[in-house]
């Protein structure tokens, strides 16, 4: 059951900080985004503009104004990273998920996305999959990573089934 954008802002008690509303949003949303229909209902029950909503969503990196998947796999994409062997770690990524960079799954299962910094140089290069950061990556290993996920949403098909 999807939480409504009315529910958040009233669970918020009067702490109405637009960014918390946007996160909490998209926490909420079976697809990991804040839909266009929220930033209306958010300017309209904080009295601000779209404008303002659209600006502050489209302004911070970790809210997504377009649907995702399941879990966000995002690529540090850095000279750090880059030095580090990031094109053969995107490479597996792309190759595994059958993605490119920006795109998700036909299966809605996962978004691969590159990002400026994850704050791991000392471990890249760096993946980060939803809240949970991999560093030191080789191509095996990021196969191994995204099997468990993998198996993890299978299980969970088989589960609700």
């Amino acid at each position: 059951m999807q939480i409504s954008v009315r529910e958040i802002i009233n669970g918020m008690e009067g702490k109405q900080a637009l960014l918390q509303i946007l996160l909490a949003v998209q926490d909420a949303s079976p697809e990991n985004y804040v839909s266009e229909d929220a930033v209306n209902d958010i300017a309209y029950m904080l009295n601000v503009s779209r404008s303002r909503v659209y600006s502050t969503a489209s302004f911070y990196s970790v809210i997504s104004l377009k649907p995702r998947g399941r879990h966000i796999v995002q690529v540090c994409i850095n000279a750090p990273c880059e030095n580090a062997g990031k094109q053969e770690i995107l490479a597996v990524l792309e190759d595994q998920l059958g993605v490119k960079l920006g795109e998700t799954t036909a299966d809605r299962q996962f978004t691969l996305e590159g990002v400026s910094c994850l704050g791991a140089c000392y471990v890249s290069p760096a993946i980060k999959i939803d809240d949970r950061l991999y560093g030191d990556l080789t191509p095996e290993l990021v196969v191994s990573i995204l099997r468990e996920y993998q198996e993890e949403a299978t299980a969970l098909d088989c589960n609700a089934s």
